[in-house]
């Protein structure tokens, strides 16, 4: 598929032209973060076939079939910015929602900034969450920070809360359960999916002496898909995704919806919690 970049002094974005992807993160003298799926076989829908094609994408949850499966590949809307891009795919098939990626590089640091959008050109009102999913390399560590502290002055309610996915191993030998964290080794094994409202906001993922932090907006006062999860983790044997999401909101027609996520690259390894440098230590 065609392919165009965008960069500053620190890292390279890649975006498709035909499909709403970000291909590529490659920070300078390192190689690509994201994963490439182009060789994986789509999921058959009754609109045609969805591909995966891996790197960074948009949905809008609660996750189903067909509705999170619309196929998306398509000529995108491409405007150009001073310090960035803004892709639009077309109107989706079925639901009427379109979806936008701004995209806007800082100039003096490694970081950037990712607006999604998603608007209703339908002619009812959508119940939906946008869903920023990062789908990244095998091998690596990713860091799900965890809520700490009371939420009643007597410490009597509890504070965590762990959604599984029905394929999810609660033995799996991938996860260490800390206090302060969740850590978890993004190794082959089979299928796994964890997810929890976040409260700090942020995720990362360690590999290859990089550390990536997305960071997101965490509202206590809103309703989150998934038993109220606004961040996700998957991995199988392909790639390791860090999902976070927006509040579920009903979208009437011609309304929109805005989901904002900041991208940040560290080299520090002292960035990383103790016990995430340990679980390394084993590799």
């Amino acid at each position: 598929m065609n392919k165009n970049t965008i960069q500053n002094d620190f890292f390279e974005i890649e975006y498709l032209t035909h499909s709403l992807r970000i291909s590529g993160l490659t920070p300078k003298g390192k190689p690509n973060l994201l994963v490439n799926l182009n060789g994986e076989p789509p999921t058959p829908t009754p609109y045609g076939d969805f591909y995966f094609r891996g790197g960074h994408r948009l949905w809008h949850a609660p996750e189903g079939m067909p509705r999170t499966y619309i196929p998306d590949e398509g000529e995108l809307t491409i405007t150009d910015l001073p310090d960035g891009v803004i892709l639009e795919a077309q109107t989706e098939a079925g639901t009427g929602i379109r979806k936008r990626i701004e995209i806007r590089l800082a100039a003096d640091r490694p970081s950037v900034t990712l607006t999604h959008s998603l608007f209703n050109d339908g002619l009812w009102a959508v119940e939906l969450a946008p869903w920023a999913i990062s789908q990244f390399r095998l091998g690596g560590i990713a860091i799900l920070p965890m809520p700490v502290g009371n939420v009643d002055p007597a410490g009597l309610l509890p504070n965590r809360q762990l959604s599984l996915w029905p394929y999810t191993r609660i033995n799996d030998p991938r996860l260490k359960l800390c206090d302060d964290f969740v850590l978890f080794h993004a190794d082959a094994l089979p299928p796994f999916k964890i997810g929890y409202f976040n409260p700090h906001g942020w995720l990362a993922y360690y590999v290859d002496g990089i550390l990536f932090r997305k960071t997101f907006s965490a509202r206590t006062d809103a309703t989150y898909p998934d038993n109220n999860c606004n961040a996700e983790l998957f991995c199988n044997d392909h790639f390791v995704e860090l999902e976070s999401l927006g509040p579920l909101t009903k979208l009437e027609p011609g309304a929109s919806v805005n989901h904002i996520e900041t991208w940040d690259i560290f080299t520090n390894l002292d960035a990383l919690p103790k016990e995430a440098q340990q679980l390394l230590a084993k590799k």
